[in-house]
């Protein structure tokens, strides 16, 4: 499994008892849509390896896990690493709602200054931010349900209205 068709589902944050059991942060909105969870793929030195999910339980906003095979050693030996699942393990989302890789090339309709490029990627930080590559030059627009007014799958294109003045500062 590569990296890129997987999407970040967390990390194993600690080991919960003696027995090789393992605290995950499951980075969803919703971690009990997981509960039939039965693998997950661990980064190890940069490449996924499959765990297969023996036991599975809710710990207040985390999840205790025990993986097949795991004795406690091997379990100390992942906690810190970040887990991944195939991609389509994500449900269908509508409207304007998206993940960032499913819009990475779709073209940005601006309402005031037309097409100002095709989506390049994503920075996640405080606030997401969308990066356009418009002829060479890239355009940064904040990813907000104020800027971003249509998504359309079917056309590849975003339609947005940017903050007065923000794509000038790019484009001068």
């Amino acid at each position: 499994m590569k990296k890129e068709d997987c999407f970040y589902l967390g990390k194993i944050v600690k080991p919960f008892s003696y027995k090789g059991e393992l605290v995950l942060f499951l980075d969803v909105d919703d971690i009990y849509e997981y509960e039939d969870l039965a693998y997950v793929y661990i980064d190890v030195n940069k490449k996924l390896v499959k765990y297969d999910i023996d036991t599975f339980r809710y710990h207040g906003n985390k999840v205790v896990v025990q993986f097949k095979d795991v004795t406690a050693d091997d379990a100390a030996f992942l906690v810190g690493k970040e887990m991944f699942l195939p991609t389509e393990f994500l449900p269908e989302l509508t409207g304007n709602q998206f993940y960032f890789h499913e819009v990475i090339g779709f073209e940005v309709i601006d309402d005031k200054k037309g097409n100002i490029g095709r989506i390049k990627e994503f920075i996640e930080n405080v606030q997401p931010i969308m990066i356009t590559d418009l002829n060479g030059k890239e355009i940064l627009i904040p990813v907000v349900d104020e800027v971003i007014k249509q998504v359309d799958r079917e056309n590849k294109i975003m339609k947005i209205s940017a903050p007065e003045g923000l794509i000038d500062i790019y484009l001068n």
